[in-house]
C-alpha cells in the first residue's frame, strides 16, 4: 500500500476539503482525488462519501484514517531514525521554550552552542504553549520546556516534571517601597506592575492571599512574554515585577534588584515541565539539552 494514498486521506480528513487538504500537500486537486480513487480501488471499498460539496467519511475510510495516522507516524519515526544514523547522531536540535525557561536558558544556550558545540545548530522558538504544542506534534520541535500547569495531558505526549520556583515581588533597589520592611498589596497597587502571563492556579493562590485586587488580569499593568524585558523596565522604573524570583537572579545577586518584603509573603511558584511526543526517536544530543536544562533552571 502506498504510504502517499496513506497521508492523502489523512490531510483530506483532517481539513475535511479536497481543496484544503491539496493546499496542505502542496499537490493539485485533481492529483489528490486521483490519489483517493487508487487507495479506494486497492482497498476494493469506498473511503469518502461526497455528498454535494461536503465529505464525509464512511465506516471503512474511518477505520483506515485511524490506522494510517498510526503507520504514518510510525514511518515518520524510522526516516527519523535513519537521519540521525546518517548524521552520526547530531546535527541539529529544535526547542520551544516558555517564559519562564526562555529568561534562564537562552543566553546559556545560545552560549553553549557557540563555545561547546560549535557543529550543531540550535533552533529556539517562543510563543503561547497551545501553538508550540502544535509545533511539536507536527515534528516541528524536538522538546518544549514550558510551565506544566498550562500543558494539557494527552496520549501523545511525554510530560516530564522538572522543577518548581518560587514567586515573589521584586523592584530595583533605589524603589521607594525597597527599604520598608513590611509592605501590603494597597503599597504595591501605588506602581505598575509587570508580569508574564500567570496560570489560573497562580491567579487564585494570589486572590486568596491578596483578596480580589490581587487578581492577575487587574493587577498586571505590563504584561508580555519576554521576562528579560520586563526585568529591564523594572531595573530603569518604579515598576514591580512579579514572577520567578530566579529571572532576577543576577540583579538580585548584584544588589541592583531587591525582594519586596510582602506581608504575607507569596506562597506561589512556577512548575516547569519537559514535553516530548510519544514514541518519537529522541536523538542522542537531546540527552545533552536535558542535562543542560536540569543545570540551569534552578533558583
Amino acid at each position: 500500500m502506498n504510504i502517499k494514498h496513506l497521508e492523502h486521506l489523512l490531510a483530506l480528513a483532517d481539513t475535511g476539503s479536497f481543496s484544503r487538504a491539496a493546499e496542505k500537500l502542496f499537490i493539485t486537486q485533481s492529483a489528490l482525488s486521483r490519489s483517493i480513487q487508487s487507495l479506494e480501488e486497492e482497498l476494493d471499498g469506498k473511503v469518502l462519501d461526497r455528498i454535494g460539496k461536503r465529505n464525509e467519511l464512511t465506516p471503512l475510510g474511518l477505520d483506515v484514517v485511524a490506522r494510517a495516522r498510526h503507520i504514518v507516524r510510525d514511518v515518520a519515526e524510522l526516516r527519523h531514525s535513519a537521519k540521525l544514523l546518517q548524521q552520526g547522531g547530531v546535527g541539529a536540535i529544535s526547542v520551544g521554550l516558555g517564559s519562564g525557561p526562555a529568561a534562564l536558558l537562552m543566553t546559556p544556550l545560545m552560549f553553549a552552542g557557540a563555545t561547546q558545540h560549535p557543529g550543531l545548530r540550535v533552533s529556539v522558538t517562543q510563543g503561547p504553549v497551545e501553538l508550540q504544542v502544535q509545533r511539536l506534534r507536527n515534528r516541528q520541535l524536538d522538546a518544549m520546556v514550558v510551565d506544566m500547569r498550562r500543558v494539557i495531558p494527552a496520549a501523545d505526549l511525554n510530560i516530564e516534571s522538572l522543577v518548581e520556583l518560587r514567586a515573589g515581588f521584586v523592584a530595583r533597589a533605589g524603589h521607594p517601597l525597597a527599604k520598608k520592611k513590611s509592605l501590603s498589596l494597597a503599597d504595591i497597587l501605588r506602581y505598575p506592575v509587570a508580569s508574564t502571563p500567570l496560570s489560573d492556579e497562580v491567579a487564585r493562590i494570589m486572590v486568596d492571599m491578596y483578596g480580589l485586587q490581587a487578581n492577575p488580569s487587574e493587577l498586571v499593568s505590563l504584561r508580555c512574554d519576554n521576562i528579560n524585558s520586563l526585568i529591564e523596565t523594572v531595573m530603569q522604573t518604579d515598576a514591580i515585577f512579579v514572577g520567578i524570583m530566579a529571572a532576577a537572579r543576577s540583579g538580585l545577586n548584584a544588589g541592583s534588584l531587591v525582594e519586596l518584603s510582602l506581608k504575607p509573603k507569596l506562597q506561589a511558584s512556577a512548575r516547569f515541565a519537559y514535553v516530548t511526543l510519544a514514541g518519537r526517536t529522541e536523538a542522542p544530543v537531546m540527552a545533552v539539552f536535558r542535562q543542560f536544562v536540569r543545570e540551569h533552571l534552578h533558583d
